[in-house]
């Protein structure tokens, strides 16, 4: 059982016998929900895109403190891949006299760190391929607009059993991606995404829609038809471009 259902059913203070009390009378609530067990290849998976997230985390840091390192002495570089290289470049360069030395050997080790982190997380992303590639549940999620192999084999490792949520807007809740309620005397009110579960594949699943999104501004909606209606504004910001079985008015219907 998660922590937060068993919580309100703690008297007073907290101890190990209140504890136990309560998890005695959380789980005989007919409406308790309880967490499944995941398989040792769905934990391994997780371990996987855990441990990939962390490096990509610090890859973002390393490359933030060269960039703040070398705009002291006043050499900056285009935001991207192609600017980190560019201010590599001038590291590496001991005839630029802008740096001194000090400062060049620590932003040099900076970038040996760097380059081991890249080589990790291609490393990381091969083997998130394979996992991709060796299951039949992940291979079926790809087929979903928006969704690759990371999405796919983090949906598949996290949700231990699928047949616990009764339908898609159960999911997802579980995730954190419908309106959070503040409704009183039968009046609803609904305010932004209540954020709560798994932040990584709340990430992945908002990335997979912008890429979606992306796509239909180029292309249009001839292929997603559904789009439109999921997207506010799309009637004016999305390329008008119909299909020969769609009907006039509306791009892609």
């Amino acid at each position: 059982m998660p922590p937060a259902y068993v919580k309100p059913y703690v008297k007073r203070h907290k101890n190990d016998a209140a504890d136990a009390e309560a998890i005695c009378e959380a789980v005989t609530r007919a409406n308790m929900r309880f967490v499944a067990t995941k398989t040792p290849e769905q934990q391994s998976c997780l371990t996987l895109h855990r441990a990939r997230h962390l490096l990509m985390r610090q890859q973002t840091s390393v490359i933030n403190a060269i960039r703040s390192h070398l705009a002291e002495f006043g050499i900056v570089a285009p935001v991207g891949r192609n600017g980190v290289e560019q201010l590599l470049g001038v590291v590496a360069d001991s005839n630029d006299k802008r740096l001194p030395e000090v400062a060049r050997a620590c932003v040099a080790a900076l970038g040996a760190q760097l380059r081991v982190l890249k080589v990790q997380i291609l490393e990381f992303d091969r083997m998130i391929r394979a996992w991709h590639r060796s299951s039949e549940a992940s291979m079926r999620l790809d087929q979903v607009p928006g969704v690759g192999p990371v999405l796919a084999t983090a949906l598949v490792a996290s949700v231990a059993d699928p047949k616990a949520f009764r339908s898609g807007r159960d999911f997802s809740a579980w995730i954190g991606l419908v309106p959070k309620q503040n409704s009183s005397g039968g009046k609803e009110r609904l305010g932004n995404i209540s954020k709560r579960g798994d932040r990584y594949l709340r990430s992945l699943f908002t990335t997979g829609a912008l890429a979606v999104i992306r796509y239909a501004k180029i292309h249009g909606t001839r292929h997603r038809p559904w789009l439109p209606h999921c997207w506010p504004g799309a009637r004016r910001r999305l390329p008008r471009l119909r299909s020969p079985t769609s009907s006039p008015g509306w791009p892609g219907r």
